[in-house]
Order: C-alpha cells, then sequence, then structure tokens
C-alpha cells in the first residue's frame, strides 16, 4: 500500500497542465483525458495536484507498485531522443511537431512599410509584467490571448485587439496560480466587465480559458467572457459567448 495519484476524468478536460508539472512523466494526455501510465512512474509526491484547474486529481492509498527511478529516466532519456518529431516526454499533443501547410503560395510585398496599423495600446503585454493598477486597466476591456495566437493568427490585432488593452501568457509554460491571482486582481482593482480569451485548438491552451474562468470565479465580478479558439493555421474554429448571471 501506498499514496498514489488518482486521476478523475469526468472532471478532466484533457488541458495538459498536469502533464507538463509531472517531472517523472508519469501522467500522459490520452483521447483527451488524462492518464497515469504507470503506477511505478509516479513518485507520489503529488507535484501534478495543485497544477489542475478542474480539480480532477487528488490521492489515494492503494496497493500499487513501488517508484522505479530508474525506469522514469531510461522512458525520459528514450522521450527525449524522440522529441525532435514527436511529442515532449509529457506526452501532450499541443508538442507535437507539425508543418503547416499555406492555402496559396508565399508571395513577396513589393512595398516593405507596415500595411496595417498596429493596435497595441498598451506595455508590457506579459501578464506577470503588469502592475495591477496600471493607468490603462482602469474600465477597460481585456484580451487575454495565448502567446501563440498571434504568431498564428495574420489578422491578430484587427480581428482580435482592436480596442482592448492586451495580456498574453503560456497556459502550459507558466504557472496558473500567479496568472489566476494576478488576474483576479486587475479584475477587482479595475472595475473589469468584459474579457475576451483567445487560445490555440491544442488541449494545453485550452488552460487558459480554465485560469481567466477562475480569475472571474475568486474575484466574485459579473464579467462577460468572449472565448475565441484558433486553428493551428490562424482560423477562428469556435467563438463562446459567456454572460453573468
Amino acid at each position: 500500500m501506498r499514496k498514489i495519484i488518482k486521476i478523475d476524468e469526468s472532471k478532466c478536460d484533457g488541458c495538459g497542465i498536469c502533464a507538463n508539472a509531472c517531472h517523472e512523466g508519469a501522467i500522459a494526455i490520452e483521447d483527451g483525458k488524462a492518464r497515469l501510465i504507470s503506477d511505478s512512474y509516479c513518485d507520489g509526491l503529488g507535484d501534478c495536484i495543485g497544477e489542475c484547474p478542474r480539480g480532477a486529481i487528488s490521492f489515494e492509498m492503494r496497493e500499487a507498485s513501488s517508484y522505479d527511478e530508474a525506469a522514469v529516466k531510461a522512458r525520459m532519456t528514450a522521450a527525449e531522443k524522440k522529441a525532435g518529431s514527436k511529442t515532449l516526454p509529457c506526452g501532450c499533443p499541443g508538442t507535437m511537431a507539425r508543418e503547416l501547410k499555406a492555402d496559396k503560395p508565399a508571395q513577396k510585398e513589393e512595398k516593405t512599410s507596415c500595411v496595417q496599423d498596429s493596435e497595441l495600446r498598451n506595455w508590457p503585454v506579459q501578464l506577470a509584467l503588469v502592475p495591477v493598477q496600471a493607468p490603462y486597466l482602469e474600465g477597460a476591456k481585456l484580451l487575454i490571448a495565448a502567446d501563440c495566437t498571434a504568431f498564428a493568427c495574420p489578422n491578430f490585432h484587427k480581428d482580435l485587439l482592436l480596442g482592448k488593452i492586451c495580456l498574453v501568457g503560456c497556459p502550459k509554460l507558466d504557472d496558473a496560480e500567479p496568472y489566476i491571482e494576478k488576474l483576479t486582481q486587475i479584475i477587482k482593482l479595475n472595475g473589469i466587465k468584459e474579457i475576451d480569451v483567445a487560445y490555440m485548438e491544442v488541449p494545453c491552451c485550452g488552460g487558459l480559458v480554465r485560469i481567466v474562468e477562475e480569475a472571474v470565479r475568486k474575484a466574485d465580478a459579473a464579467v462577460s467572457l468572449k472565448l475565441v479558439k484558433l486553428a493551428l493555421n490562424g482560423k477562428t474554429l469556435e467563438v463562446r459567448q459567456i454572460f453573468p448571471n
């Protein structure tokens, strides 16, 4: 008998945050759900538990194989060698390398000047660097954007950023809790009523939606949300509106 993690698949949305947090690579995303690959890969320390925005991971005491550090190291080493063409050791499908084909051949513009004015109205834009009471936040409409969206969407400024204050972050590479706490304060102290969330279609990117939803809940504020999911080629896949009760 030993302590080991338990994953409630009914709560899991496959965001992949837990898989990234597990340094032993014991968790993988399979069929859109987080799953424990092997009991022997789980050390029972629970680094993944605090990272799950859905509360889908907990501890349980049960009969389980002993933690096998040698097996974990061997598996991680093998996974790292394949990472260049497949996924990271965490198994998150969002890290899979893929080539994106353009709809038409690239054409060089004769003019070198920018054909579209920037709609950026604030600096800095990285959520971790923005002061919670920066002057431009007062009563602002926010765009919370995953880092990759600006590179994927060719009309990011015109279609997503126009008239909004931009805050960016990565739900996979950055810790969720500091983002949640800072956003909670930004919402409470600045009277934020509208937030757009732009994120990519890969499962781990959905963690940004969970972060914003949790911040709104903790701020206990009436905030309208607009969730914009983008394909890897930048096209809009889905737009959802969530209005306060």
